[in-house]
């Protein structure tokens, strides 16, 4: 991914209000993330952690972000496992949240959401790179090689964004 600026990102929410953009939480190491090793940069706001982020570079250029909120109770014991519907990376532990995404124009003014389980700390593109493990350690052996995987998570996130903006 190419590395955005604070306007860029603020500018960039497809779900939210010009108000919501202007209060939401951006990371304070913005400069510093490895965007060299992202796909899209996921963030939860300290502030209030039931509020995700999500911000990619579609494929004409723009970019797209995405308000999530993790429903309550979605985390699980230790001994069960969950997997990312983006990244298929499996966690335990609460690795693993449903987050849900306002729809845009009238379905969301109606409360319409899409929901989709993903890495709670949206740390996807880490994960599939081997920059960050898991709590389980190693994850399955997948024939994929990391481009691949890379590909496949991309994707993933391109068909949630498109239910998002239907």
């Amino acid at each position: 991914m190419r590395p955005i600026i604070e306007s860029d990102l603020r500018g960039s929410f497809v779900n939210c209000s010009k108000g919501e953009t202007k209060r939401l939480g951006v990371p304070r190491d913005l400069d510093e993330q490895p965007w060299d090793d992202l796909d899209f940069l996921g963030w939860r706001d300290p502030g209030a952690p039931e509020r995700g982020y999500l911000v990619t570079e579609r494929d004409d250029g723009t970019l797209a972000g995405i308000a999530l909120r993790a429903a309550p109770g979605t985390a699980r014991g230790f001994t069960s496992r969950s997997m990312c519907s983006l990244c298929l990376t499996t966690h335990t532990s609460g690795g693993v949240a449903l987050m849900t995404a306002r729809r845009t124009g009238e379905a969301g003014r109606l409360g319409n959401t899409v929901g989709q389980y993903l890495c709670a700390d949206l740390a996807c593109s880490l994960y599939i790179r081997g920059k960050k493990q898991t709590v389980v350690g190693a994850d399955f052996d997948e024939t994929l090689s990391m481009d691949e995987r890379a590909a496949r998570t991309r994707t993933n996130l391109a068909a949630f964004i498109d239910k998002v903006l239907e």
